[in-house]
């Protein structure tokens, strides 16, 4: 199925202004392939970085965790703006920090410099997602067409492929001119969603009362920067979760009980926290998410060392073993992308993540490398699943007066995943990426997958998700 084959459901004639407007489409999806495009082609560049800066692995990991947690605190915050100010505003915004972010790491005469660029990165793709959101809720509200499946299955298709094309390009331009062209190539990207955005996404005033409500309340700045230090502390935590750390812990408390005094005393708050405690299935579809992704990143990390240490293969082996995955996520999420149900999703998704987890306690030194590709594509089926299908029950469940930061949410929840998945794998390969270590590992993501199973099994309100005229209760 082709991507514009996604589209067919946006382009049928509603009863409420006609059809989605695919001019947005372009900008929704070059804006989107920002985030995942940059981490993915930094993969390839650490150790040259590492070389050029003579800085040791520990230092040069703050090139990831430092958009990792520009990212899980900018998408809510920016998504709560987007809510106020409409998408126009922060999408240009943010795509053109993007630009400045790429020629500050072209630039950048030191490791730190290159770090800090690489945070601007993260604020600065923070917008797209959010604003997407927003725009495919205002179009839903305007043509009277309720699921845009199809739009949300070709976002995601979108990232998956540039997941996959992320290395090979990095790679590519590494070789060309050195590891400064993935920095360098941020600018034509930023400069091409600059005109999209401005060519096609609609100003404020086009978008009706919702947005006008929205901005008549007070921006809560207080709210969002205790969100953001709770946040980062905690992330901080997740990053190296040792006693040592206790501290990073004890501020977590602090500032999050501050945040919640905050929120439930003021008239607009950043994130109402009445409204999220009263709607059980917005919070567990957070709760997947979470799940989700730390199963997803501990499997793709914890594999592929396991392949390059525990099975002695080289690095481009172990890449090449790992790519079926990828198609079967991309082919997985094409051929289910237009219906937008959700429960039989996920729980094919979680049943198949149980098994492919569970297969990894078969495998060992001497296992044909015939069998590492085969688990590697059936743990995309999930992949290709589970993400979407959240996608889609947040779309469902969300307050549309605030679809741009319950969007942003559910991206912090998946960093948190991810940071939770590098935790796992730092604690399980102590001694190296050794046989015992990626078993200790597999029944930790068994276990994981099995809770997943279990609260999908037990939100009823997923039944309702995606099916015509029939909303999940909130």
């Amino acid at each position: 199925m082709t991507i514009s084959a996604l589209f067919r459901t946006s382009r049928r004639p509603a009863a409420a202004g006609g059809g989605f407007d695919r001019r947005l489409i372009a900008p929704m999806i070059l804006g989107s392939v920002l985030n995942p495009i940059n981490s993915a082609m930094l993969a390839v560049a650490l150790i040259p970085i590492g070389q050029d800066f003579g800085a040791p692995p520990s230092e040069v990991a703050w090139l990831i965790t430092g958009l990792y947690l520009a990212t899980a605190v900018g998408q809510p915050v920016i998504g709560r703006l987007v809510d106020s100010f409409g998408p126009r505003l922060l999408y240009l915004s943010g795509t053109a920090l993007v630009g400045v972010a790429g020629l500050i790491g072209v630039l950048a005469p030191h490791l730190w410099v290159l770090i800090v660029s690489r945070i601007l990165l993260g604020f600065g793709t923070s917008a797209a997602y959010p604003a997407s959101m927003f725009l495919l809720r205002s179009e839903s509200d305007r043509t009277g067409l309720r699921s845009p499946g199809g739009v949300l299955a070709a976002l995601s298709i979108s990232n998956q492929v540039v997941s996959v094309l992320g290395p090979p390009l990095g790679g590519l331009l590494i070789g060309a001119g050195g590891w400064h062209l993935i920095f360098a190539v941020n600018v034509p990207l930023s400069v091409g969603c600059l005109v999209l955005g401005w060519l096609f996404l609609p100003r404020a005033a086009a978008l009706g009362g919702s947005l006008a409500a929205a901005r008549s309340e007070r921006i809560d700045v207080a709210g969002m920067a205790l969100f953001a230090a709770t946040l980062t502390a905690f992330m901080l935590f997740l990053m190296e979760p040792q006693l040592s750390r206790w501290w990073l812990l004890v501020l977590c408390a602090a500032f999050g009980a501050a945040f919640a005094v905050r929120e439930l005393r003021i008239a607009s708050p950043f994130l109402d926290l009445r409204v999220l405690a009263g709607n059980p299935p917005l919070l567990a579809t957070y709760g997947r998410q979470f799940l989700a992704f730390i199963t997803s990143y501990a499997f793709l990390f914890g594999f592929s060392q396991w392949l390059e240490e525990g099975r002695s293969l080289s690095p481009s082996a172990a890449g090449l073993i790992l790519l079926p995955m990828s198609a079967a996520a991309i082919a997985v999420t094409a051929a289910t992308g237009r219906r937008t149900e959700v429960r039989g999703k996920l729980l094919v998704g979680s049943l198949v993540q149980i098994a492919g987890c569970a297969l990894l306690l078969l495998v060992g030194p001497q296992t044909p490398i015939g069998w590492l590709v085969a688990i590697g594509a059936v743990i995309g089926v999930p992949q290709g699943l589970n993400g979407l299908a959240n996608q889609n029950a947040l779309y469902a469940q969300a307050d549309p007066t605030r679809m741009g930061s319950a969007a942003g949410l559910l991206r912090t929840f998946m960093y948190l995943g991810a940071l939770a998945a590098s935790a796992a794998n730092a604690a399980f390969y102590r001694d190296g990426a050794t046989t015992d270590g990626l078993h200790g590992l597999a029944w930790l993501l068994v276990s994981v997958a099995a809770v997943f199973l279990v609260a999908t099994v037990a939100d009823r309100s997923l039944r309702r998700v995606g099916r015509t005229g029939k909303e999940p209760a909130r």
